[in-house]
């Protein structure tokens, strides 16, 4: 199943897409894809409902029909640094013992078409296409073997950067990561059942038309499994969290010289089974 929200900002509809690419209404069915919709018993729900017996929503989803981030009401949107061996390397930084947790702002989500702004006085602002974890099942000290029970399901993250202010301006990376627009999330969330084997998915990344980052979740330091148990340890995790686990290699810090995004560009990206996204970028 493919659950995502459809509709201007702000006033975002649940729906489902169906066999045929088109969008269903949820909206009789369900206030949002959020919070305890996402649970295991919320999730069953609607795959017992007849695709067929919902409205169709008029428009081509991601072409004049807007979709907004696939999960709403965000609660904690978590994310994973140099979660892949490669990635590290380019950064000239160690692959990390444990994984290194940092947080996006909820303010940075936006859907996965949405424009991207660049801060005033950014000078690098940079790329990154990431596997998102959507949380359904909430808990803390998960076990690592009971971890993807508690997965609603998966979507993809731009885990955009400025560099400067994450590395340069002191403090923690946070202060590069959540800038407003700074969390594209989409297209839809896919239910594990859909989602393929998350431990070997494809993924990708061009500006311009030009391929900067091609890799596979294969190369991941740390699993999915192992990265909801991890994260379990220091926080409860609840229904509707997201966790962003790391890029591979091909972002801009990693050129010689870098190559950072100056605004006028348009970046596609994707992930294997879970769909793509494509974002203007623009100086504010």
């Amino acid at each position: 199943m493919k659950l995502l929200r459809f509709g201007p900002k702000g006033q975002e509809k649940p729906g489902l897409l169906d066999s045929d690419g088109r969008v269903r209404d949820l909206s009789g069915h369900v206030a949002d894809i959020a919070g305890s919709v996402l649970e295991p018993e919320g999730i069953a729900k609607l795959k017992a409902i007849d695709p067929a017996s919902l409205p169709v929503v008029e428009g081509k989803p991601q072409q004049d029909l807007r979709l907004g981030a696939c999960v709403g009401s965000i609660g904690k949107f978590i994310c994973i640094g140099l979660n892949y061996a490669d990635h590290a390397a380019e950064s000239n930084l160690p692959v990390p013992a444990e994984p290194v947790i940092f947080n996006k702002w909820t303010s940075a989500v936006v859907g996965p078409d949405d424009t991207i702004e660049i801060p005033r006085g950014s000078q690098k602002t940079d790329w990154e296409v990431e596997l998102g974890v959507v949380i359904g099942k909430g808990g803390k000290y998960i076990e690592e073997a009971d971890a993807l029970s508690h997965v609603a399901g998966y979507c993809v993250v731009n885990d955009v950067s400025e560099r400067e202010y994450q590395i340069e301006r002191g403090g923690t990376w946070d202060k590069g990561k959540g800038c407003d627009t700074f969390g594209p999330t989409g297209p839809w969330l896919v239910t594990p059942d859909e989602a393929g084997d998350i431990n070997n998915l494809k993924m990708w990344l061009d500006v311009d038309g030009v391929r900067r980052q091609t890799g596979t979740t294969a190369t991941m330091v740390f699993n999915v499994a192992h990265i909801v148990s991890y994260v379990s340890r220091f926080m409860s995790l609840q229904p509707g969290d997201v966790i962003s686990t790391g890029t591979p290699p091909g972002v801009g810090m990693g050129f010689k010289p870098p190559i950072y995004l100056n605004g006028g560009e348009v970046i596609t990206l994707g992930i294997e089974n879970l769909g793509s996204q494509r974002q203007n970028v623009v100086r504010t």
